[in-house]
């Protein structure tokens, strides 16, 4: 019997019925075209049938939900006097909802090109900038985005023109008492589309996660749902290493202090991972601070750590100080490497810190220490500071002062996120000048823009390493040459000789792979130098979490912080296999030498192995008991500090 003559046959649930087939069938078709784009990735790990069923599935959870507005109205419209209002209800409803998958599923290559998943917590937090964002796809994306607009109107258009095809073939033929009594069985049938599970817990994303590709894994849902399940999750943030296991407070900071002894092991502290350090180098006067962050200066660009070679000025100046050569950023977003590079702070699942609410103030910086040991801190950007709530975050957490886009004149170039990093650079080497002419200790923090999608800077300024100029590896490029400009610039000024320099990356440029935790695109480059710090390479596995220690102790500052990072000016440290730590999208990953220790949300960890040569993550089987332990206690010990509000110094 064909299809429609059965549709026929349902009363009012036609038209609902209708709604659902239109969604299915524009999911599966999405989901369709982009196996057969990732073909080779996706074969390789999973069976087609398997995928597409489970792929099914998560299509319903999402029709479900959005069917569940239609289902309430349905016993107060769907009848005699109120049929025209419900028909056009569904209409309505129905064309907005096939029209919104519809877009996020348009959406969805342009986002797998940049982040190598679906759209997911990131599409919507960037919606809060929406100049920045737009100007960005306007200037680098814009033909998929025009097309992508495009389409939406015209599917739009034509899901209107069959709902309302197939609406007029719908009447209020059923009497009242029977659209009650099939409506009483249609609501258990729509909860279990919705929980798709008859377990105490409902269906998630990480319950499709079938396979070691995280790509793969989200081909298998749907953006819609993705992105709706990650927003449903942002009111559990203060709770979000919780979806890994549990520990108290005691077996955390005892799990904690046998690995770093300088801990204290008491978990009921007011503060309890607040410590002395003593400082390595003894100054009579302490050194100023300057650190660089450079935006998406992964090794992937770095020759000496497996890369391409556009950073020429960066391996020119690793001869004249402190070189990491295995140094791991803890996650793939600027603001979770400033909460590590700034704070200290180890990654959770949750929001970076910069972003959450109980951290806008009485929040643990570098700032915020030496302020009260009487530097003056400031924080120079290209862009606007407001972007990812930085200035909210530094202006409550002990920076004193923020420069950003509105304080340069007549900059040498301003492209979509600002103005270059030469105008950046040159900004901070005249702020620099100022301070130390004064006599005033300082830490000045300088954050990159240049090497951002869609990739601008100025002419003239670097020979070309790809044909066409707007590329990433031009955009390194040119972020290095100007990078070179401004340490010869500080080389021949008076403030080198008592200036403390770091160079590090905040992630790298796009943080993919075919592994649960992609580790070579967490590799990046670090670099201390001036005053009189001689040359060194640190060939210990190390954390952007380990920096500010060390930076600290050669700056000759004695404190007491709640960090629990590695000082690496220690000699035991630099002769130590090493730790990272690092967070993937719902995977975190302990980094212990060559092993690593995955935990994964409603699944056992696993433990692997990973190849410095081949650059490469092996997984072996599930974990061991102790090493599951060790990776949920990190896991766990921010959450934690951040909840409580414990992750700050003594007032």
């Amino acid at each position: 019997m064909p299809i429609r003559s059965v549709i026929k046959t349902l009363g009012p649930y036609r038209s609902m019925l209708w709604v659902l087939l239109v969604g299915l069938a524009t999911l599966s078709a999405s989901r369709l075209g982009l196996v057969i784009w990732q073909y080779e990735r996706v074969s390789a790990v999973i069976e087609l049938p398997v995928l597409f069923l489970q792929g099914m599935r998560a299509d319903l959870i999402i029709m479900g939900l959005l069917l569940v507005p239609l289902a309430l109205a349905m016993p107060f419209l769907a009848n005699h006097p109120g049929w025209k209002l419900w028909r056009g209800l569904v209409l309505v409803w129905g064309v907005f909802a096939i029209t919104l998958l519809v877009f996020m599923e348009l959406s969805t290559p342009t986002f797998i090109q940049q982040y190598d998943v679906r759209p997911n917590r990131l599409f919507v937090e960037y919606l809060a900038y929406p100049k920045e964002v737009f100007a960005m796809l306007w200037e680098g994306f814009r033909l998929p985005l025009l097309l992508g607009l495009a389409f939406t109107v015209l599917a739009c258009w034509a899901v209107t023109w069959l709902l309302r095809r197939h609406l007029t073939d719908c009447r209020a033929d059923w009497p009242l008492w029977k659209l009650l009594l099939t409506w009483l069985i249609l609501v258990p049938v729509l909860v279990l589309m919705i929980r798709s599970s008859l377990g105490h817990r409902p269906a998630n994303p990480a319950l499709f996660a079938l396979t070691s590709d995280s790509l793969v894994n989200s081909l298998i849902i749907n953006s819609a749902w993705s992105v709706a399940f990650a927003v449903y999750n942002l009111k559990h943030e203060e709770n979000s290493s919780e979806i890994y296991g549990s520990l108290s407070s005691a077996e955390i900071m005892a799990e904690l202090h046998a690995h770093y002894p300088w801990l204290r092991p008491d978990g009921d502290a007011p503060l309890p991972t607040l410590h002395g350090q003593q400082a390595t180098r003894k100054r009579a006067k302490p050194l100023n601070l300057v650190i660089v962050l450079e935006e998406s200066l992964g090794a992937t660009f770095v020759e000496s750590l497996g890369g391409i070679p556009v950073t020429t000025e960066l391996e020119r100046l690793k001869h004249e100080g402190w070189w990491f050569e295995q140094l791991y950023a803890t996650g793939t977003r600027s603001v979770r490497g400033i909460e590590a590079v700034i704070s200290g702070y180890p990654p959770t699942p949750a929001r970076s810190v910069v972003k959450l609410s109980l951290s806008q103030e009485h929040f643990f910086t570098i700032a915020g220490l030496l302020g009260r040991k009487g530097y003056f801190t400031e924080f120079i950007y290209g862009g606007e500071a407001h972007f990812d709530n930085m200035a909210s975050f530094f202006l409550g957490n002990g920076f004193q002062s923020i420069i950003d886009q509105r304080d340069y004149t007549n900059p040498v170039f301003k492209g979509s996120w600002g103005v270059s990093d030469e105008d950046l650079l040159n900004k901070t080497h005249q702020r620099i000048l100022e301070l130390h002419g004064k006599d005033q200790p300082f830490l000045v923090f300088a954050f990159s823009s240049s090497n951002h999608s869609p990739f601008e800077f100025p002419d003239g300024r670097i020979e070309l390493h790809d044909p066409q100029k707007q590329t990433v590896n031009n955009a390194v490029k040119y972020a290095d040459f100007a990078l070179g400009q401004f340490f010869d610039n500080a080389r021949n000024s008076d403030y080198w000789r008592d200036t403390l320099f770091m160079v590090v990356a905040d992630h790298d440029i796009r943080v993919y792979g075919d592994s649960l935790v992609p580790i070579e695109r967490f590799h990046i480059p670090g670099l201390i130098l001036g005053a009189d710090l001689e040359p060194k390479r640190i060939d210990s596995i190390a954390s952007q979490i380990d920096l500010a220690p060390t930076l600290l102790s050669l700056m000759g500052i004695d404190s007491s912080h709640p960090m629990i990072g590695r000082d690496m000016s220690l000699p035991e440290q630099q002769q130590s296999p090493g730790r990272a730590l690092m967070q993937f999208e719902d995977h975190f990953a302990l980094m212990k030498d060559d092993r690593v220790t995955i935990l994964r949300p409603g699944k056992p960890a696993l433990a692997g192995h990973y190849d410095f040569d081949a650059r490469r993550l092996e997984m072996a089987e599930e974990a061991g008991p102790a090493d599951v332990q060790e990776a949920l206690a990190h896991s766990l010990l921010p959450s934690w500090l951040y909840r409580e509000q414990r992750y700050r110094l003594p007032e």
